[in-house]
């Protein structure tokens, strides 16, 4: 009964519209001040704070202090790919559309981006494919024989596996360390540096057609 009530705490602190918008802009692993997520969910400090404190007791945020700041970030991988399958949901076949009006960038993050601290899109699946090929890698649903930690993660975009745990995040944050990838300002999708391409085109036999 505990786990039951526990349920329905966390679940309805993604559908209010505020806090959807907090949790998703923390997808791309970053930690972010109050202030930063108030922004975004286009709501006041205080207003924001509330949402916040709510969502970490819930366990969905934890709170990092850093002299006087404060700064939020997801709790852990597995909120991380709660809020990707919940994005993969509303994205199916019969989901309501928002109307919400997206811009070109919406192509840079089916191509590449961050889900919480590893790499997606079609870079993710495509690194995923280059690597279950040449032998270094296995995947299945539940997860791969590199690491017990290398678990897979169902791409929202692409609707196939991608690498995350352990392996996914050392991945993505040498692509980030090697100048590989950058990222995109306001958003979670990545861009592929000149160098980037050449390396994943090279060493990983990537086709991204980009």
């Amino acid at each position: 009964m505990s786990n039951l009530a526990t349920f329905a705490e966390v679940a309805p602190l993604a559908g209010d519209l505020a806090r959807a918008g907090m949790l998703r802009a923390l997808m791309d692993g970053r930690a972010l001040t109050a202030s930063e997520l108030a922004r975004v969910a286009g709501v006041t400090s205080q207003t924001a704070s509330g949402h916040i404190s709510r969502m970490a007791t819930a366990g969905l945020v934890s709170v990092e202090k850093q002299g006087r700041h404060r700064y939020h970030r997801l709790a852990s991988p597995v909120v991380a790919q709660m809020i990707e399958t919940i994005m993969q949901v509303a994205s199916g076949p019969g989901a309501t559309r928002s109307p919400l009006v997206v811009g070109p960038r919406d192509a840079a993050l089916r191509l590449a981006r961050t889900c919480y601290d590893h790499l997606a899109g079609r870079l993710g699946v495509a690194l995923a494919d280059a690597l279950i090929e040449q032998g270094y890698l296995e995947l299945t649903c539940d997860g791969g024989l590199v690491t017990k930690d290398g678990v897979p993660c169902l791409d929202w975009s692409e609707r196939r596996h991608h690498i995350a745990g352990k392996i996914g995040a050392a991945l993505c944050a040498y692509a980030f360390e090697k100048g590989w990838i950058r990222r995109i300002d306001d958003t979670r999708a990545v861009a592929i540096t000149p160098t980037g391409d050449r390396v994943f085109r090279e060493t990983f036999r990537l086709e991204l057609n980009c």
